[in-house]
């Protein structure tokens, strides 16, 4: 049977482990076959701890395994992985798997802890999401587990050992220790993290550029995709305005101009590149505004979504961003030149037109180069043109028509993120006839084609809705369920509308328990990303002001912000708060000093009682082990101390002759009549040696 210490340390070491590789889990960065295989070696691993089952790994297997693996390893990097980081971590973790299945001599456990190392090491540069930190912690907590354990595990191992009690006890002392330890680490460790100016961008420098892709918003969307992305709740851009308000409107990204029908794509093409001057470039020519409407301005964090698409809120006029230049496509979309593997991170000032209200200028007549290429359409089922003509026959104008059936596909088709079971050979034709019923994709792309049958030029814009307000961290969160296509189309005077056809969502519920939950999640999400990951000077200098206007505003005065009746209550309550103040300071303090030292004092108050009861003739066999223990205190204090290994008689032998010699000898005597033979006179004979050896 192993020892509480052995299994302690068994178990601290599993958890090592065990948190070094959720850490790389979280990070989204390990497959499948990996995770699965590892989660199963670690739940093995800890059965085998716990003794519910028992077998043996034989060197010969672990020998063979490794040469089939190390054959594996060219075959992973060229073909399965494709990439040299992927593969490694696919080497680690298989080491992982061996050892933390055969670890049973020091040399194992050393390489154990190695490779946990080395998981948080891998996690480190592969993650930038909160969760990192969670598992850092237990990671912490178990390292110091494992180390303290390991420390005891040895002394216990060595061949001079002394006897020692309570053992069973010590798991859950080692466990307390590590506790603090943590707290008091990541305390010191957390306030120089913040106050140590740093490059923290560097220093969690991705080795992945693409976290999370998110398809749709570059040159190319297939119908059916974006539902994909609609069914996934993952956060992937955070807008935030001056006001700390939320705004209710698209943001959009990417516009595709040509269909073959399956997909929307643009003909290859450069786009325009624009320099940006010192961090910011202007966009628009207000003259060029053509209706009523107003100006705003916001701050827009997309993350790592493998997509170089700009997102906007109405028309930019000015923007703000940290590249060298972007790229105007023809489609009046911007994009960057390369996505950053932390996410983009820019301001923009944007003009937010009434679409309804009457034309200032006219709009100046579309290219016909554009024209032509906003009509192009491939060969159609002779139905659609059909359709999209009985739906607009009643309107005379180009915006009528678009207003119609535009109107006709919100009312009169379903909604429904469920996809093909198979595909078909034209699921517009499938959509607008048999089913009747999908996602935006399928509505934006209906309408669209159909107004080209009509000769209104259009395209199918890809973007996001507003989102929902974050109260918490004053962000609008906007997520990949958020994802979301319509439609532009020309027309005469006008220019270009922005048309909807798709029906609201009838599965959307408002928001509960869980959503409020989850907007606490993603206020630390925020703060991780800023005050981490971000973290340099700037920050550094904007925590120094926050912190020194927080400690200005610290007093009794914040009362007089009160107001209604919370003010009246807090103003009642300000003078016997000052007044009781300083003796509930006491009392916590009392308080403090009770809970620290209440062992200590409990201890030194038995003993008094019991030396008390033993000059009464009333001592106990229990009252000799205290009264021994208080004279061996006594002689230590004169530099004398007894072995553990030398019995009571045997210490009294082996003290200098002389005055204390034959008191000792007489109170081991006295010890052990009332330890062992029950005479309760002995005890007063104890309490009256121990007074002599104090004076002596």
């Amino acid at each position: 049977m192993a020892s509480p210490v052995d299994r302690f340390y068994d178990y601290s070491l599993l958890g090592l482990l065990a948190s070094g590789y959720l850490a790389v889990l979280g990070s989204g960065f390990l497959d499948a076959p990996t995770a699965i295989a590892t989660a199963v070696a670690l739940t093995l691993r800890g059965i085998l701890i716990a003794g519910w089952i028992r077998f043996r790994v034989t060197g010969r297997m672990v020998a063979a395994a490794t040469v089939a693996y190390f054959g594996f390893f060219p075959l992973d990097y060229l073909y399965i992985s494709g990439d040299f980081m992927r593969a490694l971590v696919h080497l680690v973790f298989f080491v992982a798997i061996v050892r933390v299945l055969t670890a049973s001599t020091p040399r194992d456990y050393l390489f154990v802890k190695v490779i946990a190392f080395l998981e948080l090491l891998a996690a480190c540069m592969l993650s930038a999401h909160l969760n990192f930190f969670l598992f850092l912690g237990l990671f912490l907590v178990f390292a110091i587990a494992t180390f303290a354990s390991g420390e005891i595990r040895g002394s216990l191992a060595k061949a001079q050992r002394v006897d020692r009690t309570g053992m069973a006890r010590v798991p859950r002392r080692l466990g307390a220790l590590s506790a603090w330890l943590f707290a008091g680490i990541l305390i010191l460790t957390a306030g120089l993290f913040f106050v140590l100016p740093r490059t923290a961008r560097a220093a969690f420098q991705h080795l992945v550029p693409e976290k999370y892709h998110l398809p749709g918003f570059s040159n190319e969307v297939v119908l059916g995709q974006l539902g994909e992305i609609k069914k996934q709740s993952t956060a992937v851009m955070r807008v935030r305005y001056p006001s700390g308000r939320s705004m209710l409107h698209k943001w959009r990204g990417a516009a595709l101009s040509r269909f073959d029908g399956n997909r929307w794509f643009n003909p290859p093409a450069t786009g325009e590149p624009l320099r940006v001057e010192r961090g910011r470039i202007v966009l628009g020519d207000p003259n060029q505004r053509r209706r009523y409407g107003r100006d705003v301005y916001y701050e827009v964090h997309v993350r790592e979504i493998a997509s170089d698409a700009l997102f906007f809120a109405g028309t930019p006029q000015v923007l703000s961003i940290a590249s060298p230049f972007i790229i105007r496509t023809r489609n009046d979309s911007y994009r960057v030149s390369y996505p950053s593997a932390n996410g983009l991170l820019y301001g923009a000032h944007s003009f937010l037109e009434d679409e309804f209200a009457a034309p200032i200028p006219e709009a100046p007549p579309l290219p016909q180069a554009l024209r032509s290429e906003y009509l192009s359409l491939p060969p159609m089922d002779a139905r659609v043109a059909e359709l999209a003509a009985s739906w607009s026959a009643l309107e005379p104008t180009a915006e009528g028509k678009a207003r119609a059936m535009e109107r006709r596909l919100r009312t009169g088709f379903g909604y429904t993120l469920e996809l093909l079971p198979a595909k078909v050979p034209d699921p517009l034709v499938h959509f607008l006839f048999e089913r009747r019923k999908g996602h935006c994709e399928y509505f934006a792309s209906a309408l669209a084609v159909m107004l080209r049958t009509e000769g209104i030029p259009s395209r199918v814009v890809t973007g996001f809705q507003s989102g929902v307000f974050n109260p918490v961290s004053g962000w609008q969160l906007i997520r990949a369920s958020d994802a979301h296509s319509w439609v532009e189309a020309w027309v005469p005077r006008r220019g270009w509308i922005t048309l909807d056809p798709t029906p609201p969502d009838p599965s959307a519920a408002n928001p509960g328990l869980l959503s409020r939950l989850n907007f606490y999640l993603d206020a630390a999400e925020v703060f991780w990303q800023d005050w981490v990951l971000s973290y340099d000077l700037d920050r550094q200098v904007l925590l120094a002001s926050r912190v020194e206007e927080s400690s200005r505003k610290l007093r009794f005065d914040w009362f007089d912000s009160a107001s209604g009746w919370t003010r009246a209550k807090a103003v009642r309550m300000a003078g016997p708060v000052r007044e009781y103040a300083p003796w509930l300071l006491l009392a916590s303090v009392l308080v403090s000093f009770v809970y620290l030292f209440w062992p200590s004092l409990r201890s030194w108050w038995d003993d008094r009682l019991r030396l008390r009861r033993a000059h009464r003739g009333q001592g106990i066999a229990g009252d000799a082990t205290v009264l021994y223990r208080r004279m061996l205190e006594l002689l230590r204090r004169r530099g004398i101390e007894k072995p553990g290994w030398l019995t009571p008689n045997e210490f009294a032998g082996v003290v200098p002759a002389g005055e204390m010699n034959s008191l000792l000898r007489d109170f081991t005597g006295a010890y052990q009549e009332l330890r062992f033979g029950g005479r309760r006179d002995a005890a007063a004979r104890m309490a009256l040696i121990l007074e002599r050896l104090e004076k002596l």
